[in-house]
């Protein structure tokens, strides 16, 4: 999946996406200590869009924080 379409997903839809990633990274390792994967680029290939998914999902929890705290500084004043 490309970038920008990740994100553009909010955080539940790449919750789900997340959920998704790491149970393709559990088939395919299965099948990669089985010997029956024979394109170890997949596995890579999952094992690095879970990674992306993470920090976008970091991202927008870090940018919720910030708005909070912006929100609750302003009520301050």
């Amino acid at each position: 999946m490309e970038l920008d379409e990740l994100r553009q997903m909010t955080a539940p839809d790449l919750r789900v996406k997340e959920r998704e990633s790491r149970e393709e990274i559990f088939r395919l390792r299965l099948k990669l200590r089985t010997n029956q994967l024979d394109n170890h680029a997949g596995y890579r290939r999952a094992r690095r869009e879970l990674a992306l998914i993470m920090t976008l999902l970091g991202e927008k929890a870090r940018g919720a924080a910030a708005a909070d705290k912006k929100v609750a500084n302003a009520g301050k004043n």
